[in-house]
């Protein structure tokens, strides 16, 4: 890994400005955010839905210079203003290389860029179509998943910039592992990836950071620490007793 040559060093919070009306300034995450550094290629954000994970994934993409629904920062279309001011309040702090390449993948708009992204391949420039970039096949024409990893396999490179949020969403288990080296190998040649994900497969990545959020805030957290990671292991080891659990049912019930 290349600890000596991320784009991204930090991300702190200069202040919760007053008058604010957005929710996202009374998140738990927000409120004890603080300084949160990078310190590897490749840095996991986890945990439960409404921790935040998202919204931080946005505000330090945005600050990054991406459009707020996805894409490289040459994407510039908006179909929706529905991005938190979060970004405003944050100092970025950058390392002393520019990335090459960078991309923000956000599983809810994805539809959108797909959309934007066939849209400007009808403007060739060039002897190659913008599509080439991406496989050379519409992103619109293959499975949700299919795109996802036709994005990470084509269009991705070395010394890039990617921050993604849950891209596991549209992925099989076999689609994450795919995902997951391919993550690996980027980083190993000097590529950052700042990702928020509820998937034990994709943290399982040698050499990252795992920062768990709760309503504490941020704690660096081992790999089998993680909730994530507890939970699936209690869940596969003996899925019975968790359905019992689950499902409030007494021990040798008929259910």
């Amino acid at each position: 890994m290349w600890e000596d040559a991320l784009y991204l060093r930090s991300v702190e919070l200069r202040a919760i400005p007053e008058g604010e009306e957005s929710y996202v300034f009374s998140l738990p995450m927000v409120r004890r955010l603080g300084r949160l550094e990078f310190q590897k290629q490749v840095t996991f954000l986890v945990g439960e839905n409404g921790a935040g994970k998202s919204t931080l994934i946005e505000a330090v993409a945005v600050g990054s210079g991406f459009n707020p629904e996805g894409g490289t920062r040459n994407f510039s279309f908006s179909t929706s203003d529905s991005h938190s001011p979060l970004w405003k309040y944050l100092s970025v702090a950058k390392g002393p290389r520019r990335p090459r390449d960078g991309f923000f993948l956000l599983a809810e708009s994805f539809y959108n860029v797909a959309t934007n992204l066939d849209e400007l391949n009808k403007i060739k420039a060039g002897r190659r179509s913008l599509i080439d970039y991406y496989g050379g096949r519409s992103l619109h024409e293959q499975s949700h998943g299919e795109s996802f990893l036709a994005l990470a396999l084509n269009r991705f490179s070395p010394q890039g910039l990617y921050l993604l949020d849950e891209p596991e969403a549209a992925l099989s288990p076999t689609g994450q592992m795919t995902l997951l080296a391919r993550i690996y190998a980027l980083a190993r040649e000097g590529a950052q990836f700042v990702i928020a994900t509820h998937s034990p497969i994709l943290t399982a990545c040698p050499g990252a950071d795992i920062y768990q959020l709760t309503g504490e805030g941020f704690t660096r957290t081992p790999y089998r620490e993680t909730e994530n990671y507890r939970l699936t292991r209690a869940f596969l080891e003996n899925p019975e007793r968790m359905l019992r659990y689950l499902l409030a049912e007494e021990p040798g019930g008929d259910g």
